[in-house]
């Protein structure tokens, strides 16, 4: 089981490493610019679905493999990258349904933008990378239980990045409500909500295992 001093240096680190702006954050707050605060939230509560399917596939011993194999992780890596562009793509074509008069028609269903987070989320290769080298660190072999102990630090950086992504949710969508008090900037905003997951993707892509 574990310790309060294992479970608060755990959560300080995984608290530094979640609160940098990375493919979860930069893919919420393109949905709160994109679509506003409800779709941007249902998209956090899918997006953390997929950090707890990779905490409980790492717990499960996926995290080496994926950790070792560059197969594994370039598949991973170039599928979350292809959906962002495709959600980024389509921002963009949509964005002129992004103005204040529209805006109540303008929206996703909770289950379609909770689909869209997870899918973004769990082919996410960074998170495999983090709690895969992260989790081990926190372990004591000694005190026994160790898949427990894996299993709790990893619903720590859970909950974490559930509140820290719920902030970076709210933050954006209240920025969106300024861009969408006309037309111009209505268009402007779904523009730039697309062109970040493009962006995200594409570096995705790009980046290396490092």
């Amino acid at each position: 089981m574990l310790t309060w001093d294992q479970a608060a240096t755990f959560g300080i680190a995984a608290a530094i490493l979640i609160a940098i702006p990375g493919p979860s954050v930069v893919f919420v707050v393109g949905r709160a610019l994109s679509y506003g605060r409800a779709v941007a939230l249902a998209s956090v509560v899918g997006n953390t679905l997929g950090l707890l399917t990779i905490v409980l596939l790492v717990v499960a011993g996926l995290g080496v493999l994926v950790a070792e194999s560059i197969v594994v992780f370039t598949v991973l890596k170039l599928v979350g990258a292809a959906y962002l562009v495709y959600l980024g793509v389509q921002a963009i074509r949509h964005r002129q349904g992004f103005r204040a008069a529209e805006i109540e028609d303008r929206t996703l269903p909770p289950l379609t933008a909770m689909r869209q987070g997870y899918l973004v989320g769990v082919s996410n290769p960074k998170a495999f990378m983090i709690i895969g080298a992260l989790l081990p660190q926190f372990v004591l072999p000694e005190a026994g239980h160790v898949p427990t102990q894996l299993l709790l630090l990893g619903m720590v950086a859970v909950v974490i990045g559930l509140v820290s992504d719920s902030l970076w949710a709210v933050v954006a969508s209240r920025v969106r409500d300024w861009f969408t008090a006309s037309p111009k900037r209505g268009e402007a905003i779904g523009a730039v909500g697309g062109a970040s997951m493009i962006g995200l993707g594409i570096n995705l892509a790009v980046t290396g295992r490092d």
